[in-house]
């Protein structure tokens, strides 16, 4: 209810005498839930609504309302201690839009999307994700370089030929590093692949995409040493809601090596309390169980006991900052890059991957053996896994052959 969050008896009345009155008393508790300063937003929704009223806009013309007063405050500027609407009402008219949107009062946005320019890709999109198991940030990175192709070569497969599909891979490629040109090398291979099993297409032109040089497993992991580990790990404290929250993340890393989407996707039925395990659905969506630590199981308890805001949603953790919401890979690595500089830790890389690696690297310099290492990171070919038998350099340095004519090293 409003009075519950706003005490200011004049503004609670203004809030109600507007066009927002059907709505305000649960918009003020949907604000509490995601963690808004529900005293701020209310006070400054107050301007707009009264802006509302005296240009005569009802609660059926919200937007409407929402894009004339944008419109007027450009043209007039900004007025010291102008009473009315300013730019602190037009955020909290938005906050107040979206929440309208989510109860189905508004109609939602619709803005144009790939898939419906081109079909096709909302094909692809579906094909992809039911026989391939990628997930929807997968494709969402696909389509941008699919979207391309298509424009590029017309919306008819079967008028596609190996020299066009050529052509554009190397024309889209140009500029750019070794890392984007595999990834839109990727995104053609697959929907070509799509279109072949479709029978849109002939079989076998995903042939045709060019392979950039690449030498596999040229370089050595990144990772952190035993000691920097420690101190990423120690300066996450429990003291409070974050701290809590951020170390469970960091040590889900840590320890077990987990990727940031798995981290950030992991729901409270996943882990399984009375057999000490956790299960991760990793690329492919394919699920495995792994061990829980001690360590880990731990924070993670202090987490969902001191820190989670009780937001009726199945993953675990939940973003610090309003609106509340399940974290995304993003806010996972960067709970990881905030640990590193606060540490004062030097880092080959800044995020969640890097804890993967030094994850492998402390397993392999404890003795386990590549296969266990395999088994733990749930890679699907030992070759994978083998790129971190490039870190014990005390053992190639044994093996390693010595340069004609030059010292042994």
């Amino acid at each position: 209810m409003l009075e519950d969050h706003l005490k200011l008896a004049s503004t609670c009345r203004r809030l109600r005498r507007g066009p927002a009155c059907a709505y305000i008393d649960g918009f003020a508790d949907w604000l509490h839930e995601r963690g808004y300063q529900a005293k701020f937003v209310l006070r400054t929704l107050a301007g707009w609504t009264d802006w509302l009223t005296a240009k005569s806009f009802t609660d059926e013309a919200f937007v409407a309302g929402y894009e004339a007063c944008r419109k007027e405050l450009s043209e007039r500027g900004r007025v010291r201690y102008q009473r009315g609407p300013n730019r602190n009402s037009l955020w909290a008219a938005t906050v107040f839009i979206r929440f309208l949107r989510e109860q189905g009062v508004l109609a939602v946005e619709q803005r144009l999307i790939l898939s419906e320019r081109w079909p096709l890709l909302k094909q692809f999109r579906q094909w992809m994700l039911q026989h391939r198991g990628v997930t929807h940030s997968t494709m969402d990175g696909y389509e941008r370089y699919v979207a391309d192709f298509i424009e590029a070569l017309g919306g008819v497969p079967a008028h596609y030929s190996a020299a066009a599909v050529r052509g554009f891979v190397i024309k889209r490629c140009d500029g750019h590093k070794v890392k984007t040109a595999q990834s839109i090398t990727t995104a053609v291979r697959a929907f070509l692949r799509f279109l072949a099993a479709t029978g849109q297409c002939c079989d076998g032109l995903r042939h045709a995409v060019p392979r950039f040089a690449c030498y596999q497993l040229a370089a050595t992991p990144r990772f952190l040493e035993p000691e920097d580990l420690e101190k990423v790990i120690d300066i996450c404290t429990d003291e409070d809601a974050v701290g809590a929250r951020d170390r469970a993340v960091v040590l889900l890393l840590a320890r077990l090596g987990l990727r940031a989407s798995e981290v950030a996707e992991l729901t409270f039925d996943a882990v399984d309390w009375q057999h000490g395990r956790i299960a991760v659905c990793g690329k492919g969506r394919r699920q495995h169980w792994l061990p829980l630590p001690q360590q880990v199981g731990d924070a993670i308890v202090t987490y969902l006991r001191r820190g989670r805001p009780p937001l009726p949603v199945p993953q675990v953790f939940i973003s610090a900052v309003a609106p509340r919401r399940p974290m995304t890979r993003q806010a996972v690595s960067g709970v990881v890059c905030k640990a590193l500089r606060r540490a004062g830790i030097k880092a080959p890389h800044h995020g969640a991957h890097l804890l993967r690696h030094s994850a492998a690297t402390a397993m392999l310099r404890n003795g386990v053996t590549l296969a266990g290492i395999g088994s733990v990171l749930r890679h699907r070919s030992p070759q994978t896994t083998a790129h971190y038998a490039k870190i014990d350099f005390e053992l190639l340095g044994e093996i390693a052959q010595p340069w004609p004519e030059a010292p042994s090293c």
